[in-house]
């Protein structure tokens, strides 16, 4: 592990989510949103880690700008803003929500409670399950309902899901977490009237490639190796292939990766009965009598 990376990383991203959560979004594009945020990113001496993630209301995660994205923030939206930075491939992953309308301030200090709550528990050692137990907890006595089939992550150099979950609900099935590894906890937090589950939506903005293997298209495979020199293995936005290459030629050859299965595409994921969610998220490392959360400034 290259502890001081993931320190370097996370400081940016705390400054850069904190520059997020001050600022007066209300009459600005997504696009905007998205491309301010990732330019600040690259201006501390970051990389993104994935593209700025900018869900409103219902949805949960995975949205993130098209390219000439022309949505604008309303005073009435609940926007969450997730954003990833990296170092050698090393990742901070954080997010806040912005609430607009006060009807929803509940969701948010929900979120940020949970997330709170839930780190000052982490130990070397602690439980995954009494995370999710915590997490759940807090949200339910501050009037929301956590989101169960969305939970935080372990992460690993070039990947954001490495495979473990840290869950926002108690489960069954639990790990201890350790000090060899880094983690993102991510409470999400819907109304009582919400179903408590996402589903998959229609949209897929964001991508990541699973293989370098070859197709029998020339310009797809040479789509492949730009997109392994400039992201290796971690997501990507159409909009980031957009200067190299026109808007419909690169979602053609988008399409043929993603036919040949050598890049995936996520879905945007929707709280199921059209409920408001809020999110909050830090990274984590644990220790062995405390938590080092590389997201706080």
């Amino acid at each position: 592990m290259q502890l001081q990376d993931y320190i370097n990383a996370g400081k940016i991203a705390s400054e850069v989510r904190e520059n997020a959560r001050r600022k007066n979004h209300v009459g600005s594009t997504l696009e905007e949103i998205c491309n301010s945020i990732e330019k600040e990113i690259s201006s501390k001496g970051g990389k993104c880690a994935f593209p700025v993630n900018v869900s409103l209301n219902e949805i949960a995660a995975h949205y993130t700008a098209e390219p000439n994205d022309k949505t604008i923030v309303k005073d009435t939206d609940l926007l969450k803003i997730d954003l990833g930075v990296q170092i050698n491939g090393y990742i901070a992953d954080t997010a806040v929500t912005v609430c607009y309308d006060p009807k929803y301030d509940y969701l948010v200090l929900a979120a940020e409670s949970a997330l709170r709550e839930a780190m000052s528990i982490i130990r070397v050692g602690t439980k995954s399950s009494d995370v999710g137990k915590t997490i759940e907890n807090t949200t339910k006595q501050m009037g929301g309902i956590p989101i169960a089939n969305l939970s935080g992550h372990s992460l690993e150099q070039y990947t954001i899901h490495a495979g473990k979950s840290v869950p926002n609900i108690w489960s069954i099935g639990s790990f201890s977490f350790q000090s060899t590894e880094a983690y993102a906890c991510e409470p999400f937090v819907t109304t009582p009237d919400g179903s408590g589950f996402v589903r998959e939506g229609r949209i897929r903005n964001i991508f990541s490639l699973v293989t370098r293997k070859r197709t029998k298209d020339e310009n797809a495979n040479k789509m492949i190796d730009f997109i392994w020199k400039n992201f290796n293995m971690l997501p990507f936005a159409l909009r980031w292939l957009v200067p190299e290459y026109d808007e419909k030629t690169a979602g053609d050859l988008l399409e043929i990766l993603i036919k040949n299965k050598v890049v995936r595409s996520y879905p945007i994921l929707v709280e199921s009965k059209g409920e408001r969610v809020a999110q909050a998220e830090h990274t984590f490392i644990p220790q062995a009598n405390s938590v080092l959360v590389t997201t706080i400034s």
